[in-house]
């Protein structure tokens, strides 16, 4: 029997990165990285029993440094990148590296190990991704439904496209483009297209929104002053090629048709604080999750920019072709916006929220202090969307 009521797990770490594993459909399997000065890091492993409404954890060392940023390859379950914190020569440096997990942690079913969390064994180091003349990376993208080859890091003002070879063990840099201008130029967040062929990658430095194509390295559209203050994180919608959604330190989020950039479709102003993450539903690209230092989770119903405006399929091209389409619609208004529900589950800052790989309807939101919740789209609207 599914219960809508929160699981929540502490880590006793503090933490803000946090990943669904993606390669995994079958399992309701998370990853969250700690931050730690005094002890070594380390990756959870989060196992969420559905039927049971329980959470099995195991524990992996990361002693390579505190974790700001996670994320799990779309093609191989065992394979992770982590951007982590070092200090050489007395500089903080913040470097990336390609991991794999002990073969024993791949999958969803094995039972925990109860010493996992008093003797945990180390993830083992496939390769580095940095080359530390590009200074320090922000964020590592995998290809979007990839074979697990190619990744992109932005390291300060410079994106670098991998290609990974021998089982991710070495990593060679094929192109790489350098944001140019005044100033000091640097990348805070990106997210790879779906769409295009995985050709286009959408960037954010300051309180600018770049669009890239990755074939020739340049920049394809440039939205200035996006929001107010720094722009924190970007999603693209599934299912809509030019959609893009975006938060940031002017506690809004803001959804953009990149063919028409002079202002959003659409924004939101529900935080009353930074807003650090934004996801779009894998499945239905109404539900969008986001987290803020106000403490809050916020989960809405963006139907009226989705691809279901109407509660059915529509497409881009059919809204100007199929006449009778249009005639059915013309007496129906889109459907209304809103708000789902507002969590407050969480004590400190919401840096992640993460919809599970594996099933549409749940999701995972990380604090600062180390707490994950685990929570569902309400059950009435679920079946309001699937009826």
């Amino acid at each position: 029997m599914e219960d809508d009521a929160p699981v929540i797990y502490g880590l006793e770490f503090q933490a803000r990165a946090l990943t669904a594993q993606t390669a995994e459909t079958d399992a309701i399997r998370f990853l969250v990285g700690t931050q730690s000065l005094k002890f070594d890091n380390q990756i959870h492993i989060i196992d969420f029993d559905d039927e049971n409404n329980v959470i099995n954890k195991s524990v992996l060392l990361h002693d390579a440094g505190e974790i700001w940023h996670i994320s799990g390859s779309p093609a191989d379950k065992a394979v992770l990148t982590t951007c982590y914190s070092k200090t050489s020569e007395s500089r903080v440096l913040t470097c990336a590296a390609v991991w794999r997990m002990p073969p024993e942690w791949e999958s969803g079913s094995h039972e925990s190990p109860d010493d996992s969390s008093n003797n945990p064994q180390t993830l083992e180091l496939l390769c580095h991704l940095d080359n530390t003349a590009h200074g320090s990376v922000a964020c590592v993208l995998w290809e979007p439904m990839g074979d697990g080859k190619r990744v992109i890091s932005l390291a300060e003002n410079h994106m670098l496209l991998w290609d990974l070879q021998e089982s991710s063990t070495k990593a060679t840099i094929s192109s790489s483009a350098t944001l140019e201008g005044k100033g000091q130029l640097k990348f805070t967040a990106g997210k790879w297209s779906p769409h295009h062929n995985n050709t286009q990658l959408a960037t954010a430095n300051d309180t600018a929104i770049r669009g890239w194509d990755l074939r020739s390295m340049s920049q394809i559209y440039c939205i200035e002053n996006a929001h107010g203050q720094l722009v924190r994180d970007l999603d693209f919608n599934p299912n809509k090629q030019y959609y893009l959604a975006s938060c940031g330190d002017d506690c809004k989020v803001k959804f953009w048709d990149v063919r028409h950039i002079n202002e959003p479709v659409k924004c939101l102003e529900e935080h009353s604080h930074w807003v650090w993450s934004v996801r779009y539903n894998h499945s239905h690209d109404q539900l969008l999750l986001t987290g803020s230092s106000d403490s809050r989770v916020i989960l809405s119903n963006m139907v009226s920019i989705s691809s279901e405006p109407f509660g059915h399929l529509v497409d881009d091209d059919e809204l100007s072709d199929n006449e009778e389409s249009q005639q059915e619609d013309k007496g129906k208004e889109p459907l209304q916006d809103s708000i789902i529900a507002t969590y407050e589950e969480h004590e400190d800052s919401v840096y992640a929220v993460e919809w599970s790989a594996a099933d549409p309807w749940l999701f995972a939101s990380l604090s600062y202090d180390g707490r994950l919740v685990i929570n569902r789209v309400p059950r009435a609207l679920k079946y309001r969307i699937l009826l």
